[in-house]
């Protein structure tokens, strides 16, 4: 299950997460203008999508409620290596599967423990441990 929490968009800062498209993406940029004579602030958000590093903008009312995903940030074993992908054990629920081995990771062998991001179906390898 993918977990969310909301938020309202001037609370959020560069480094932060925020869900565009029902995509998680880590905050960028925000600017938030002054308020008008007959309105309130706007705010205009950069995002780049945590799992497929796709840039997305939003441009809304500063007090707009956004989604906020829950990353779970866990370990996990290499089973085996395939090409470019691997597959990996969570190290937590002992469920099984296969994800792309990034560059900055690389090189990994069998049996590595590595730092994993997980979002619903959407995994991620972060690092290595």
């Amino acid at each position: 299950m993918t977990e969310k929490k909301p938020s309202e968009i001037k609370n959020l800062r560069p480094g932060g997460f925020v869900i565009i498209d029902d995509a998680p993406c880590k905050v960028d940029d925000i600017s938030i203008s002054k308020p008008g004579k007959h309105g309130g602030a706007k705010a205009r958000l950069v995002a780049i999508g945590v799992f497929d590093d796709k840039k997305r903008t939003i441009v809304a009312p500063g007090d707009a409620r956004v989604d906020v995903p829950v990353i779970e940030k866990r370990s996990g074993q290499v089973i085996s290596l395939s090409g470019d992908n691997a597959q990996l054990m969570d190290l937590e629920d002992f469920s099984i599967f296969e994800v792309p081995v990034p560059e900055e990771v690389k090189p990994i062998k069998e049996g590595d423990e590595v730092l994993v991001w997980r979002y619903g179906s959407l995994v991620l390898i972060k690092g290595k441990k």
